[in-house]
């Protein structure tokens, strides 16, 4: 059983749960600057986390704001959690057991690189840098005493897992990957068990596809050529990080003609899995003669699979989490006494200096080691007066008595406050 949170959070947005590939695009912000920009005035920490298949946002504030700024962005369709329910979505999300494919470990830089760019833009705060980090350690924590990623495949080998079902075998294929980045390299290692005849890789960046076929023993490709590596493929794998299609329906038509062989009626098949979120391939792809389109929708078949091969890891996992929401709440809490806590020792450092000051001043003559005496004994002395009230009042907060812990302060500042109120 948990504490009650006093500390405001709220995660929204949408995800594979309840969205598909088309509802996931409309929902994405493509400015990710700009939009917790606009955050900024909303929320007193906002964090944004948009993979393949979810876009959430995370919030130190009320899950009335984050409607009111979901609204004012436009977006629709989504979902909302708040309180104790959000934290234990955090911890679900890092440990794996909300990904589509259960046991991922994506996740965890996910969710770094997420907090990363918040702090980058200036919207993380102690609450929010607390509520990614806790669910990271946790995660981690999760796949240690479990065995919830024994085997785990990522969006990107569960597509290499469809490819395989859709051909039977991929032995002896010709495999294009398109993209270089995390998605690229999860995808171009898990064909290097595969026994290709040839692995194609390609990326905007060429070093990045040299460095990555030099890995699997493929052939690095440039982009300008990517039109005619795919006609040479069995399969074509997409997955990059580009805001707006990267293959396009015109010069697919025009390149399966390539793969018509003269006595032929119609081309070679051509299986294209994209997995980028946004796509990386016009829908209109998927009408041309003897190409058949795959999207991240098309997982779900291997994401339920994988569900019920970890059921059982997945079922210990939430027991644990269920532990650690409790340390969540207290560890939150205890932030929520920072204001209350701030507000006592800048009271304290008040008098300090004050009384420093007046005791000096009726000294003669002080040299600097003695100021130096003075400076160091006032320290100690207020720290140490304080040290009792300052555990008193974190230890409230952690258990969800913050009113407690504020009333705490207001009768230690209050004898103070009403002398200077007489004196003036």
């Amino acid at each position: 059983m948990t504490s009650t949170l006093h500390v405001p959070i709220a995660v929204g947005g949408i995800s594979h749960h309840d969205a598909d590939i088309s509802a996931l695009e409309q929902f994405r912000f493509e400015d990710e600057r700009s939009v917790l920009s606009d955050a900024r005035e909303w929320f007193r920490g906002v964090c944004l986390l948009q993979t393949c298949n979810r876009v959430e946002v995370i919030v130190h504030g009320e899950a009335s704001q984050l409607e009111a700024f979901f609204e004012e962005q436009g977006r629709t369709g989504y979902w909302i959690l708040e309180g104790e329910e959000a934290l234990r979505h955090l911890l679900q999300l890092a440990a794996g057991i909300d990904s589509m494919i259960v046991g991922e470990d994506q996740i965890l830089g996910q969710l770094k690189a997420s907090l990363s760019c918040s702090q980058e833009a200036g919207t993380c705060n102690a609450v929010i840098d607390q509520c990614i980090t806790k669910a990271v350690h946790v995660g981690v924590e999760v796949r240690r005493r479990t065995q919830i990623n024994k085997g785990a495949v990522s969006i990107g080998s569960a597509a290499v897992q469809l490819g395989e079902h859709l051909l039977g075998s991929l032995e002896g294929k010709h495999i294009a990957v398109v993209g270089g980045g995390e998605m690229g390299t999860l995808v171009t290692k898990a064909l290097a068990a595969k026994h290709l005849t040839a692995i194609y890789v390609t990326n905007r960046t060429h070093e990045r596809a040299v460095v990555l076929a030099r890995e699997v023993g493929g052939k690095a490709v440039k982009f300008e050529e990517l039109y005619h590596y795919i006609s040479l493929s069995d399969v074509v794998i997409s997955c990059t990080a580009a805001p707006h299609p990267v293959i396009h329906a015109d010069r697919l038509v025009a390149m399966m003609e390539e793969r018509r062989w003269p006595l032929d009626q119609h081309p070679r098949p051509l299986i294209i899995i994209d997995i980028a979120q946004p796509r990386d391939v016009e829908p209109g792809v998927g009408s041309i003669r003897g190409v058949h389109l795959f999207t991240i929708d098309d997982l779900r078949n291997v994401s339920v699979n994988n569900m019920h091969a970890r059921k059982k890891e997945a079922s210990m996992a939430a027991r644990f989490l269920e532990e650690e929401l409790s340390q969540f709440v207290m560890l939150l809490n205890r932030t929520a006494a920072d204001d209350a806590l701030a507000s006592l020792h800048t009271w304290a450092e008040a008098i300090r200096v004050r009384e420093r000051d007046r005791a000096v001043g009726r000294l003669q003559g002080t040299d600097e080691k003695t100021l130096a005496v003075f400076e160091d004994f006032s320290r100690v002395l207020a720290k140490k007066l304080l040290l009792d009230a300052t555990f008193a009042i974190r230890t409230g907060a952690e258990c969800g008595n913050l009113e407690q812990a504020e009333a705490l302060v207001r009768a230690i500042t209050r004898g103070e406050h009403t002398c200077i109120r007489k004196r003036d």
